[in-house]
């Protein structure tokens, strides 16, 4: 048994007691138990050593025992922190209140699920008088934030860890305007958890609110109204009914199969083929290895055997929550390509102009027109907006800075017509101010369909947005990294390169004109040199810009253990040679990755298919 002398493990073991005393599940209270009787430090301080941090995008962690994890107890904590937040925040919470949807996680060795802790949210609200919109079946992430707004709600709760491995799981936090909370919310909330942990009288009567008149389910409601709204981004209903265009869906075993299918019949084109072995929710996922269509070709093996099947072209891939979309084409050579995020955010972009503008005869009109894209994304928009007279504006990396920057611009009478983020994220119709992998999804078909008419692929039309618009060539990965002091010393290292405070002035044969650091708020581009977009002490962002045009960001993971980068090279309208623009860039990311993150030196582990 391991010594309990020191006062460290004492508050260990306090902690862990406290929490028996508050936990009434069995499952967790069980394994708690086991932890004190075994009397393993190291043991409890995994599961009590540190709170889950509330950050801006609410919880994410793998469910579990103790504060470390989500689980019951921490569900309800947080809820009553969340709620009494709120009721600080709006007088009338109680006329107004809040939304909760979940997805289909669930974990059986803790008794975590969605679900559950979804019932267990909501609870908390009703015992307070706050009324709560209270999803009965699994949806789509965007669901939520679409509901926030179609009801002037006050917040909105989505119990999901999105595309993260089977253990995990999320509470994700909308404010009134529709979008992601921003800073200082965050630390509001996180203080108001702080204070108010011990449960509540009825916390854990989950069973009280079947019967509660504050309950109300509005899946039938958004089902229908969702559906609505994002017909008005339908402009070629014609060409869908007739397409010969054959498509594949998967939703990785999550919840988007049956919203995807009505979205197609919403658009009048026909249903797309199933993945059969994917298309209903397993939390196991256990067709893949990671449930995230971002990681490439692997996710889709089964996609591409149904699409040879049925002689399908193109596939359409959401994660699990439904909130990203992958897409893939088969080319005149067999192969199949997957879009990047920045490849779909150019067509998506080039093709929600396009229909914009033929719906919009009125000149004067494109003034209140306007694109963004997060700052890690590729600058294609803003070389259309340059070419076409429309307004683009960069945001930090994220979709609550998207969400809430349109939400801004659309209260000043603009119109927002598109947002996109490269890790797959799209934002097609202003109903919903976040990524929304539905909507997307229809919209790509759609365009699809109409290129069909002029047997245009996507591939072929993607080479003429960047003919028209120039050549944006793009590549990002990633580095795994458990340590955070190697990261913490990766990054000063980067801001000490050639002495104290000093940048590096090359990588390899490539020179540096540029530096924006997002952490210390430096910007060497700006008269005062200080950066324009919002600065964060608690995340590492770099970005270099080169004297040939490329662009590079290394950046940390707000949800994962990754140092990830993006680079691209933007060449004007004419640029044509692609192979040696791409053969630039990959000696450019090769030099990053040499003397930037130097792997070996700091035991990085790189990506791997």
């Amino acid at each position: 048994m391991a010594a309990r002398g020191s006062a460290g493990d004492a508050a260990l073991r306090r902690a862990a007691e406290q929490w028996l005393l508050w936990d009434k599940n069995p499952k967790t209270s069980a394994i708690v138990k086991q932890l004190l009787a075994e009397g393993n430090a190291g043991e409890l301080q995994k599961y009590f050593g540190s709170r889950m941090e509330f950050g801006t995008a609410g919880l994410r962690a793998a469910m579990g025992a103790g504060i470390s994890h989500m689980n019951d107890l921490t569900i309800i904590q947080t809820t009553q922190g969340f709620c009494r937040y709120l009721e600080k925040n709006f007088s009338d919470l109680k006329k107004r209140g809040v939304v909760i949807g979940f997805d289909a996680r669930a974990h059986l060795s803790s008794g975590g699920s969605s679900k559950r802790f979804a019932r267990l949210a909501a609870n908390t609200f009703i015992s307070q008088g706050v009324p709560v919109y209270l999803f009965s079946d699994i949806i789509p992430t965007p669901f939520v934030p679409y509901t926030v707004t179609h009801l002037k709600l006050c917040a909105g709760i989505m119990v999901t860890a999105s595309h993260n491995p089977k253990q995990d799981n999320g509470y994700k936090v909308y404010w009134e305007n529709g979008a992601q909370i921003i800073s200082p919310h965050d630390k509001g909330i996180s203080q108001a958890i702080e204070e108010n942990q011990e449960p509540w009288p009825q916390a854990w009567d989950d069973k009280l609110i079947d019967s509660s008149l504050l309950l109300h389910d509005p899946y039938a409601m958004v089902n229908k109204e969702y559906f609505k709204d994002i017909q008005k981004q339908c402009f070629h209903r014609n060409i869908n009914k007739e397409t010969n265009l054959k498509f594949v869906h998967t939703s990785v075993h999550g919840v988007g199969h049956k919203f995807v299918q009505l979205a197609f019949k919403a658009f009048d084109l026909s249903p797309p083929f199933a993945v059969p072995e994917q298309k209903d929710p397993d939390p196991e996922f256990p067709t893949v290895k990671y449930p995230n269509p971002e990681e490439g070709k692997g996710v889709l093996t089964l996609s591409f055997a149904l699409a040879e099947k049925d002689g399908a072209k193109i596939i359409l891939a959401n994660d699990p929550d439904a909130d990203r979309l992958a897409v893939a084409e088969k080319q005149e050579s067999g192969e199949w390509k997957v879009f990047s995020g920045n490849e779909l955010g150019a067509l998506l972009g080039w093709w929600i102009f396009t229909c914009w503008k033929n719906n919009n005869r009125d000149t004067r009109a494109i003034k209140d027109v306007y694109m963004l894209s997060s700052t890690v994304s590729s600058k294609i928009l803003r070389a259309i907006a340059l070419k076409e007279g429309f307004h683009f504006e960069e945001t930090l990396t994220g979709f609550k800075w998207m969400g809430n920057r349109a939400k801004q611009l659309m209260d000043q009478g603009k119109a927002v017509l598109f947002a996109f983020e490269e890790a797959i994220g799209y934002m097609c119709c202003p109903a919903v101010l976040d990524k929304d992998g539905v909507s997307a999804a229809v919209i790509t078909a759609e365009m699809a369909s109409f290129l069909a008419t002029r047997n245009l692929s996507l591939s072929q039309q993607l080479k003429a947005v960047y003919d028209e618009y120039g050549f944006h060539i793009t590549k990002a990965s990633y580095f795994i990294c458990h340590d955070p002091k190697v990261i913490q010393q990766l990054f000063d290292n980067l801001r000490n390169f050639d002495g104290k405070n000093t940048y590096p002035k090359s990588c390899g044969r490539f020179k540096v004109s540029g530096i924006r650091d997002l952490t210390t708020g430096y910007d060497s581009s700006q008269p005062d040199q200080k950066a324009i977009l919002p600065t964060s002490k608690s995340s590492q962002m770099i970005t270099f810009t080169f004297a040939n045009g490329g662009v590079a960001t290394m950046r940390t993971s707000g949800t994962e253990p990754k140092i990830k980068y993006y680079s691209e090279l933007c060449a004007p309208p004419g640029n044509s040679d692609v192979e040696q623009l791409k053969n630039e860039l990959d000696e450019l990311v090769n030099a990053l990755e040499k003397h930037f993150f130097q792997p070996e030196k700091n035991n990085l582990q790189r990506k791997t298919e």
